[in-house]
C-alpha cells in the first residue's frame, strides 16, 4: 500500500486491522494541567515559611502553658489561689507595659537582635519562679520574677510581620495567612492548659513551667535562625506612633471589649462546672470553644469574603455577640454541662473571624515600620480586656449566679460592636482614605 511521502504531526494515520479501524495520533502528547494549589498550600510553598512558621508555633505553645503552669505550681505548694492569682495579674499587667515597647525595638533593631536576648530574659524570668516556689522564697520574689517574664516577645505579631512582608500587594494571600495564625492561637491556647496541666499533675508541679520555658527559647531560636524572611528595618522611621494612627484607637477599643468576652467566659464556664461537680472537665469543655474557633479560622482562609475589612468587622462582632447567646441559653434552660459544651464550640466559631478582620485592620492602619508595635499593642488591648472580662465575670458569679455570668461575653460583645459602628463605621474616616491605606 503506497504511503504518504509528507505528513503532518498533527494528521492521525489510519489502518485496518481484520474488521477494525485503527487510528494511530502522532502528535505531541501536552502535558496535563496541574492542579490549582489551594491558598494554604500556596501560602506554604513561599520559600522559608514553613520554617519560620515551625519555630513560631514552637515558640508560641508556651504562651498558653505559663498562666496555667504558675497557678497549678504556686496554689500547690503555696496552698493559695489567691496568691497564685495575684502573681499572674502582676505578670499580666507588666507584659501590658513592656511588650509595646520591646515591639518598638523589634521594629527599630529587627527580630532576631530583639527577640532573642529578650526571650532569654524572659526564660530567665521563668525559671526564677520555679526556683522561689521550690525553695520557698518569700512572696515577693514570685511577683518579681514573673513580672520579669513581661519582655517575651509578641511572636504571633512577628510571625503576621513575616507574611505582611512576603505577601506585599497580595490581598488574598494576606488574608489566608492572617487566618492561619489566628487559627494557630487558638490551637496553641488550646492544647497549651491540657499539656500544663498534665505536666504539672503527672510529673511535679514546676514541670509545666520548665517545660514552657524551653520549648519558647527553642521555638525563638529557631524562628530567628530564618534571616531570609524577616522584615527589613527602618531604624529612622518618621512614621507617627501607632496608637495616634487614625482609627487605631478605636480598634483598640475593640480590642479591649472583645478581649472581655475570652476573659469573663474563662471564669464563668470553671464557675459552672464547678457548681455542678464537673471542675475538671472544665478544661475539656473551655477547649471546644477553642477547636470551634481554630475550625473557623481555617475556613474563613479558604474564602474569599466581600467587601473592605472594616465594613465585615461590624457583621462579625453582631455574629459573635448573637452566638454568645447561646451558651446563656443553654446554661440557663437546660444546666447540662453537655449542652454548654455544644453551644461554646458553636459560639467560638464566630471568634477567629472577628479577630481576624480585626488584625487585617490594625496592619493597615499601622504607619509603615511599626507593624510588630502596632499589632502588640492590638494584643495588649486583648490582654486588658481578658483581666477585665475575668473581673466581671468572677463578681457576677459571686454576686449573683455562674449562669447569670454568661450575660457578660453577650455584653462586652455588645459593646464591641457598639463600638466598632459608632467608631469605625459612622464617625469613621472615609472609605477611600481607609483603603488607601498601605498594607506592608
Amino acid at each position: 500500500m503506497p504511503q504518504p511521502t509528507s505528513r503532518s504531526r498533527d494528521t492521525p494515520l489510519l489502518t485496518v486491522t481484520a474488521d477494525t479501524l485503527v487510528a494511530v495520533d502522532f502528535g505531541p502528547r501536552g502535558r496535563r494541567e496541574p492542579r490549582a494549589k489551594g491558598p494554604y498550600r500556596r501560602l506554604f510553598a513561599l520559600p522559608g515559611a514553613r520554617a519560620f512558621t515551625a519555630g513560631n508555633l514552637i515558640a508560641r505553645l508556651p504562651m498558653g502553658m505559663f498562666s496555667v503552669s504558675a497557678v497549678v505550681m504556686i496554689a500547690g505548694t503555696r496552698g493559695s489561689y489567691a496568691l497564685a492569682g495575684a502573681v499572674t495579674a502582676t505578670g499580666l499587667a507588666a507584659t501590658a507595659v513592656v511588650a509595646p515597647w520591646t515591639a518598638r525595638l523589634v521594629d527599630r533593631y529587627g527580630q532576631a537582635r530583639v527577640a532573642l536576648p529578650a526571650t532569654v530574659f524572659a526564660v530567665l524570668g521563668s525559671l526564677a519562679l520555679l526556683l522561689c516556689v521550690h525553695h520557698g522564697a518569700p512572696d515577693w520574689t514570685l511577683f518579681a520574677s514573673y513580672a520579669a517574664t513581661a519582655t517575651t516577645p509578641n511572636t504571633g505579631g512577628m510571625s503576621r510581620a513575616r507574611w505582611a512582608h512576603l505577601l506585599k500587594g497580595d490581598a488574598e494571600a494576606l488574608h489566608t495567612a492572617n487566618s492561619f495564625e489566628q487559627a494557630a492561637d487558638e490551637l496553641c491556647f488550646m492544647l497549651g492548659p491540657v499539656l500544663a496541666a498534665f505536666l504539672c499533675g503527672t510529673f511535679f508541679p514546676e514541670a509545666g513551667t520548665l517545660v514552657g520555658a524551653v520549648l519558647l527559647l527553642a521555638g525563638v531560636l529557631l524562628f530567628t535562625a530564618q534571616r531570609s524572611t524577616e522584615p527589613p528595618v527602618e531604624r529612622r522611621s518618621s512614621a507617627r506612633a501607632p496608637l495616634r494612627a487614625p482609627g487605631m484607637r478605636p480598634l483598640l477599643a475593640v480590642c479591649l471589649a472583645t478581649g472581655a468576652v475570652f476573659g469573663s467566659l474563662e471564669v464563668v464556664t470553671l464557675a459552672f462546672a464547678d457548681e455542678r461537680g464537673h471542675r475538671s472537665a472544665a478544661g475539656a469543655v473551655l477547649a471546644l470553644q477553642a477547636a470551634g474557633s481554630c475550625a473557623a479560622g481555617l475556613l474563613y482562609g479558604v474564602v474569599r469574603p466581600a467587601g473592605s475589612a472594616r465594613s465585615r468587622l461590624p457583621w462579625c462582632l453582631a455574629a459573635m455577640t448573637a452566638l454568645m447567646v447561646l451558651p446563656l441559653l443553654a446554661a440557663g434552660l437546660t444546666g447540662s454541662l453537655v449542652l454548654l459544651a455544644g453551644a461554646l464550640l458553636v459560639a467560638g466559631m464566630a471568634t477567629a473571624p472577628t479577630m481576624v478582620t480585626t488584625m487585617t485592620l490594625v496592619q493597615r492602619y499601622t504607619p509603615e515600620g511599626r507593624l510588630n508595635e502596632g499589632m502588640t499593642l492590638a494584643v495588649t488591648g486583648l490582654l486588658g480586656g481578658i483581666a477585665c472580662g475575668s473581673a466581671a465575670g468572677g463578681w457576677t458569679v459571686e454576686r449573683v449566679s455562674a449562669t447569670a455570668g454568661y450575660g457578660v461575653p453577650v455584653a462586652a460583645a455588645a459593646t464591641a460592636l457598639l463600638v466598632a459602628l459608632c467608631t469605625l463605621v459612622l464617625f469613621g474616616p472615609s472609605n477611600r482614605s481607609t483603603d488607601s491605606l498601605p498594607t506592608h
